[in-house]
């Protein structure tokens, strides 16, 4: 069927239009045309003035819905993840993977395969969260699951058949050689856990590194006599850098600095959501340890950080009222850029002729109403108020 989205205020690539509808045949955008323009027989969809945005897409989500995707590494569990995180606009999303046993990698990426080839709504690929990470810069990745890659080890992380896979490690485990081969076998690789200093990060970043996993958190930092790893993101005019903007990841002042310092289009808002986003219980086990949510932050018994409650709903309005980043410009960090990063800017996150039409309708309060995935309205997300 095709659908005419009417009567709402659109982002399109240009900016903001009040005067267009969207048509939408099977999963594509069709055209944007004049309102009076509306195909004949389009079934019309009145947005009654709501916005129309490109759909949310999240690089990193751990859990939501009350699972853990390390407890239920299945089409299943993938597939509860992604309807909680619907709920709150997400329409394109990674399963990410938080260090694990040996086992637990194949399991995750042949789960994330199948749930692709099933059809589950929004699941874009995998985000490999180590374990070829920094243990000074762990975090709460357990320690003992930290180690540097083998070449089998390698090639695995580089085995999904459907989809990308982002794989977040620490340079100084991973030699220049073995992230070349990542990156020409088609591996996202971010760099982060890490406490590499800048010129380890530079040539990181000259092998193939494409991005920063969660800027500022979990890696050696600006300082006076060494940039470290946070100065080599800032100063890289090329890479990208995803930010957790809830307020207590990173002072906001710090991320205006990072908006200053990249060019437009490089930071986009990631949430490393835990399982209470979109779920009524706040307390979830890690490794065998309960961790929290209080005042809105996830933490373990020593007070650590340990993901986010936060949806990426949450992420665009943190973004417009503790950044002030332009409401436009808020919902291309939640679309447009991650689609960016990930190789995807030809087809996903962007409200064009030919793009897919994943769509994130909000109402004046940037509440999200409804989301569409590949043209369908998904109406299990549809929230009332």
């Amino acid at each position: 069927m095709r659908h005419a989205l009417v009567n709402a205020r659109v982002l399109t690539a240009q900016g903001w239009r009040n005067d267009v509808a969207v048509i939408v045949e099977d999963d594509r955008i069709l055209d944007l045309v004049a309102t009076a323009g509306v195909p004949a027989g389009a079934h019309r969809h009145d947005l009654s003035g709501r916005m129309l945005l490109p759909g949310f897409i999240d690089c990193q989500v751990n859990g939501g819905g009350g699972v853990l995707f390390n407890d239920a590494p299945s089409v299943e569990g993938i597939r509860a993840i992604g309807a909680a995180h619907r709920r709150f606009g997400t329409t394109g999303f990674l399963p990410t993977l938080i260090s694990d046993s040996a086992d637990k990698l194949p399991t995750a990426i042949a789960a994330v395969d199948a749930a692709i080839a099933a059809g589950v709504p929004g699941v874009l690929g995998i985000h490999l969260e180590g374990p070829f990470l920094a243990p000074r810069r762990r975090g709460v990745h357990a320690e003992r699951f930290l180690h540097r890659p083998d070449e089998a080890e390698l090639r695995l992380a580089a085995s999904l058949r459907r989809g990308v896979t982002l794989l977040t490690l620490a340079p100084e485990c991973v030699s220049a050689q073995a992230l070349r081969k990542l990156a020409d076998s088609g591996v996202i690789v971010a760099a982060g856990h890490s406490d590499a200093d800048y010129t380890a990060v530079r040539t990181a970043l000259d092998a193939g590194v494409r991005g920063f996993t969660h800027l500022f958190n979990a890696m050696s930092p600006l300082t006076a006599r060494e940039p470290g790893m946070a100065g080599a993101a800032l100063s890289d005019p090329g890479s990208w850098c995803g930010v957790i903007v809830d307020g207590h990841h990173v002072h906001p002042a710090t991320l205006r600095v990072a908006l200053a310092a990249k060019p437009r289009g490089k930071i986009f808002l990631v949430t490393d959501a835990m399982p209470p986003v979109g779920a009524h219980d706040p307390s979830f086990v890690l490794d065998g340890e309960t961790i929290t949510v209080r005042d809105g932050i996830c933490r373990n018994r020593e007070g650590r950080l340990a993901g986010s409650a936060l949806s990426m709903i949450e992420a665009v309005r943190n973004a417009i009222t503790l950044l002030g980043v332009p409401d436009d410009e808020a919902v291309r960090m939640a679309s447009t850029y991650p689609a960016d990063f990930l190789g995807l800017g030809a087809t996903h996150g962007r409200i064009e002729s030919g793009y897919r039409a994943d769509f994130t309708i909000v109402d004046a309060d940037w509440r999200v109403t409804e989301t569409w995935i590949g043209g369908c309205a998904q109406d299990a997300c549809v929230i009332t108020h």
